[in-house]
């Protein structure tokens, strides 16, 4: 395994292309998760980002009147999609470790099964709240901010383990990523606000920054710009998603608390149907990247949601 940042050294400022998947929901097969990866190797990207979906909340009326509440998975199995990625295709994989559904303990076991495997890399979240409900709340004696999970992994990096304390341990060797948002986490008071807990994270151990989506480069320059100017030095990131439909024009904003460019928003609304959207997200999408690149992004990251044709066109005009 190559650490994140390594991949980046390695590339001696040559763009890397990479993204990030999503496990299919239970039931369905792998096949067609690793068969959409499969064409993207062209672009020789040298790591995958697998996200973890926490646990969801369905509650049932019973016959006595009573309401049942059944915790469920929809969508298991990051640790094997992983150990399937890199067995298939000779690439890193990224797992994402979530604050949300997890106790210290259950954590700590999680991170050993992935050191177990070989897996050097973890994108460290928080993670959104448990569904239906709208408000993050952690499990008993688990974490409520993604900084106390990045300091549990540099701690174990540290031969640090819980309840440990005076037993020595070999340490893990985890590159840690964690998240970051050029327009502002929605729950975030304020940008400075923003910014301090992003340092947090930082300054516990974080070795680089991934962003949540953006469509206006300029917000992701800007980012940079003031990341640097808060002393933070780690490579970020830019993560990208091309629009596919004419409702996401209302979607993306809303879900994730970002801004489309209004050259964006009528270009899409000019469109006769999701065909000529997809082509348009498509090719603005294009000019973000060569941008992006020309402006010294080291890594274009690109969330595939489950699709591949879209990020081939892409990446054809620019890798």
């Amino acid at each position: 395994m190559t650490k994140i940042t390594d991949h980046i050294k390695a590339a001696n400022g040559k763009p890397i292309f990479s993204i990030e998947v999503i496990p299919p929901i239970k039931g369905d097969n792998l096949k067609s998760l690793l068969d959409n990866i499969e064409p993207l190797m062209e672009f020789k990207p040298p790591f995958i980002d697998v996200t973890y979906h926490r646990e969801e909340y369905i509650e049932r009326p019973l016959p006595d009147g009573t309401i049942q509440k059944i915790v469920t998975r929809k969508r298991p199995g990051t640790v094997g999609i992983c150990s399937a990625i890199m067995h298939r295709f000779g690439v890193d994989p990224v797992p994402h470790v979530l604050c949300g559904g997890f106790t210290r303990e259950e954590t700590e076991d999680f991170l050993i099964d992935l050191h177990y495997l070989g897996i050097d890399n973890a994108l460290v979240l928080r993670g959104d709240p448990a569904k239906p409900f709208t408000t993050f709340k952690p499990k008993e004696n688990g974490y409520a901010y993604a900084s106390e999970l990045v300091e549990q992994v540099a701690n174990m990096n540290r031969g640090v383990y819980l309840h440990e304390e005076d037993t020595a341990l070999a340490p893990s060797n985890f590159c840690i990523g964690v998240a970051a948002y050029p327009e502002k986490h929605f729950e975030a008071e304020n940008h400075d606000i923003d910014f301090e807990y992003l340092k947090q994270k930082v300054d516990r151990g974080a070795d680089y920054i991934v962003t949540q989506m953006f469509f206006d480069n300029g917000k992701y320059f800007d980012f940079v710009d003031r990341c640097r100017q808060h002393d933070i030095t780690i490579p970020i990131i830019p993560g990208l998603k091309p629009l596919s439909t004419r409702k996401q024009l209302q979607i993306l904003p809303k879900i994730f608390h970002l801004e489309m460019p209004a050259d964006l928003v009528r270009a899409v609304e000019a469109c006769e149907n999701d065909q000529q959207a997809r082509q348009v997200g498509i090719e603005w999408s294009i000019q973000q990247s060569r941008e992006l690149v020309a402006g010294g992004a080291p890594v274009l990251h690109f969330y595939t949601m489950g699709k591949a044709d879209n990020i081939m066109k892409i990446a054809r005009e620019v890798f």
